[in-house]
């Protein structure tokens, strides 16, 4: 199987998900990840050897590896984390071989990336979306309406209050010209699902992404989440979602929006997501792909299937 050229975008679990179910449909397939992390192992990392940070990479390149006792005993070796309560505590493993393949290879991260796609037998391709780390900066409006500015993903994503809008810094930072190249020759771009502002969203906020996935003649996907409970999207309803991305991406259209029945509601918030939908030029999907008992989780078999349906016209 090789399938259509397929670009996804994104990060964290949310991004494991759409590839896990792309790898269904397509062997060609590259992801395009944020770099705006600053918590946990990651932000450890990027603060203390000034890199990108490394942990949304690898959940990326362990979702494509190959489904293989290879694969998968690589991929749980990718994941280790490490336990205790010392300077290791909390590392994973492949966060770690990522830093040590840039160590060696400073002015190459892609290639660094690469490197561990090969050693893993990646069905696919992992690329950063810019090659420099990013913070994130949130306007955020709090319960009393007071508005306050928030500074960094880790604290965005737990902030009480609504968020506005959503910047990076710098403003101007160039994308990796290797992700631009991938988006310009796909046959379909996907972005989401995922945190709302801080792993889908940024990359719109990077002016040659955007531009690329305006010009791309490829079909551009929004997958939208199955949950609207995480901490960053308080206060939104789904079609503000699709709003939000309009709002940050003036000009962006899409052709397909995919949307779990769960969170598309009936009535008012249906007909409001489908006034957002058309707005932005799409036709939308409704249809179950969340898992069954476990709420506000992507079913990557039923996406999977939604996918292949959108790339064969039904067929």
């Amino acid at each position: 199987m090789t399938g259509p050229r397929v670009v996804a975008l994104g990060g964290g679990h949310g991004l494991s998900a759409s590839l896990q179910a792309l790898r269904h449909t397509t062997e060609a397939i590259t992801a395009v990840v944020t770099v705006a992390d600053d918590g946990g192992s990651s932000g450890r990392l990027r603060q203390e050897f000034d890199i990108l940070p490394p942990g949304d990479l690898r959940m990326a390149l362990a979702a494509l590896c190959e489904d293989t006792t290879w694969g998968h005993q690589w991929t749980a070796v990718l994941q280790h984390r490490f336990g205790g309560d010392g300077e290791m505590a909390g590392h994973a493993l492949g966060n770690l071989l990522i830093t040590a393949l840039w160590d060696l290879l400073p002015d190459d991260q892609v290639r660094g990336l690469d490197l561990v796609g090969r050693l893993l037998n990646t069905r696919g391709r992992v690329l950063p979306m810019c090659l420099r780390p990013l913070d994130i900066e949130a306007t955020m409006v709090l319960p009393d309406e007071l508005r306050v500015t928030v500074r960094g993903q880790s604290q965005v994503a737990v902030h009480p209050g609504r968020v506005e809008t959503i910047r990076l810094l710098p403003q101007d930072a160039p994308a990796c010209p290797e992700a631009v190249e991938s988006i310009t020759l796909a046959d379909y771009v996907v972005l989401g699902p995922g945190s709302w502002f801080t792993s889908v969203m940024p990359h719109l906020l990077v002016p040659e992404l955007l531009q690329s996935l305006r010009d791309t003649p490829a079909e551009r996907i929004l997958t939208l989440n199955v949950s609207l409970t995480d901490d960053e999207a308080t206060g939104y309803t789904v079609a503000e979602h699709v709003e939000a991305v309009a709002k940050h991406a003036p000009g962006l259209t899409f052709d397909h929006v995919i949307a779990d029945p769960k969170v598309v509601g009936s009535g008012a918030e249906e007909a409001a997501l489908r006034v957002a939908v058309d707005r932005v030029g799409a036709d939308l999907v409704v249809t179950p792909v969340g898992k069954m008992r476990k709420p506000g989780v992507h079913d990557t078999l039923r996406l999977a299937a939604v996918y292949r349906d959108i790339m064969t016209g039904g067929r």
